[in-house]
């Protein structure tokens, strides 16, 4: 079994790290926040020339055919830059929910267009209750008319496109709305991260093209959701190392009582505490994309682990820092509480620990009984 990253992995994961350095250091990811929508269309572009939107879809639809491995490595890079705007929204769940949704002409046009950079896109799922569950949707759709509203939208303002889920006929339907489409109104929410804009998005009597209905769909939503839920574990885990490197280096320099505070145990204590968080998240991170991408039964729950765990662990990184840091760590001027602005917001993101934790107890509960209605065809087909 291979534990490590393989020399392709490791190149592109470098290839990333420089990239980012050069086109997002922290100077420009701060100019992008102070924007109406954390988006700069030359670094998209950059983006796009080095084929990064379409790192895990078909070469037939432009993508680079790349596997979920390679994906969590160059999302861990991007979380530890804190790249800004519309990749993991564009990419990871609109691409995905197309791929999966989408008959081939639709991939063509909208799956096309995403892996050439020539689109971005979101989905819109929550509604009030801010649910990430497909069940909570309520929004029903009069044909393939749209009307109602959805919260927290991600990147609706600089999307080309806009998938929605919805009801029809009392299925679970996703649908696709262009943004320029009369009676489509997106106004923006306060977000905690700033590197990541969130809308309201509502829909008056607009028409809409369907993807998929009723269980087809449902299993396309799950597949995006989960495989977007991976991405963000991984950038997590790169956000958490990026604190840790900050944090080190800061207690290598500060001084008190004469000695640079990594001297003192407490500091130590903290630090590596941090390691532990880091490194967990990592491990868990790269197992649940590696369980998605050769198809093991066990991948919902590795997704779920790995959430549930880098929740609780992003923050609690971002907890130590500060403390390490002092009174300054959360100052404007310090790189320290925008990872602590995106750690708080990445929580709740597809779902919060708690969410995940009661999604694990689910599928552990429900796993002996699908295990023996299995083996109840088996046996049935067996005396056929």
């Amino acid at each position: 079994m291979q534990f490590g990253l393989t020399e392709t992995q490791t190149t592109l994961k470098n290839t990333v790290r420089k990239f980012l350095a050069a086109e997002c250091p922290p100077a420009e990811v701060r100019k992008q926040m102070e924007t109406e929508t954390a988006f700069d269309a030359a670094l998209w572009r950059k983006i796009a020339e080095q084929g990064w939107t379409g790192i895990i879809f078909p070469e037939e639809y432009g993508g680079f055919g790349m596997g979920m491995v390679e994906m969590a490595a160059t999302l861990e890079e991007m979380g530890r830059a804190l790249l800004p705007g519309p990749f993991s929204s564009t990419v990871l769940l609109a691409g995905s929910l197309v791929e999966a949704a989408g008959n081939d002409g639709q991939k063509k046009q909208y799956l096309g267009s995403i892996c050439r950079g020539e689109a971005k896109a979101t989905v819109a799922l929550l509604e009030d209750s801010a649910s990430w569950s497909p069940d909570a949707v309520q929004m029903k759709a009069t044909g393939l008319t749209l009307n109602g509203r959805k919260l927290f939208v991600p990147d609706a303002a600089v999307a080309d496109f806009v998938l929605v889920v919805a009801r029809m006929d009392g299925d679970l339907a996703i649908f696709v709305v262009p943004s320029n489409a009369k009676g489509l109104r997106i106004t923006n929410l306060p977000a905690m991260d700033a590197t990541r804009k969130l809308y309201e998005v509502t829909f008056d009597n607009i028409p809409a093209e369907l993807l998929a209905q009723g269980s087809h769909a449902r299993t396309a939503l799950d597949r995006a959701l989960d495989i977007a839920t991976v991405g963000l574990v991984a950038e997590m885990t790169g956000g958490m190392q990026r604190l840790l490197e900050i944090t080190v280096e800061y207690a290598k320099t500060r001084k008190q009582f004469g000695r640079a505070i990594g001297e003192f145990q407490a500091v130590q204590h903290q630090c590596a505490d941090m390691l532990v968080y880091t490194e967990s998240s990592r491990s868990a991170a790269y197992y649940a994309a590696y369980a998605i991408q050769e198809g093991i039964p066990e991948a919902r729950l590795a997704v779920s682990v790995a959430k549930a765990y880098a929740s609780d662990a992003y923050r609690e990184v971002g907890n130590r820092a500060i403390q390490v840091h002092g009174g300054m760590g959360f100052t404007w001027e310090n790189d320290v509480h925008l990872f602590y602005r995106r750690a708080k917001a990445s929580e709740v993101a597809y779902g919060d620990a708690a969410f995940h934790r009661e999604r694990i107890a689910k599928i552990v509960v429900d796993a002996p009984q699908i295990e023996e209605s299995e083996q109840n065809v088996l046996a049935a087909n067996a005396r056929e």
